[in-house]
């Protein structure tokens, strides 16, 4: 499913138009994501969390020569399903 696939679904079980369908689903992602940024978490219960994972600052090889190189430190999403969701896969 892409993301005009996921507006379509909204908008058939909402029974809103594609464009308000649209346009809560672009508030949804732009609110995790300003939510993430700010160093909050987004809890979703029966669904799952969001959380930002924050990697350090490593020492890598460069596969091709073997150089060492610093790979700096990053920030990166990370979702958590929730038991509901959890449930709902494995059909309990």
């Amino acid at each position: 499913m892409n993301k005009s696939d996921l507006i379509s679904a909204v908008a058939d079980q909402s029974g809103l138009s594609k464009t308000d369908a649209s346009n809560a689903v672009d508030s949804l992602f732009d609110t995790i994501t300003k939510t993430l940024k700010s160093g909050g978490e987004v809890k979703v219960p029966g669904f799952g969390n969001f959380s930002v994972s924050k990697r350090a600052a490593r020492e890598g090889r460069n596969p091709q020569t073997g150089e060492k190189i610093t790979i700096s430190a990053s920030k990166s999403p990370k979702f958590k399903a929730g038991k509901g969701l959890k449930d709902a896969l494995n059909n309990r």
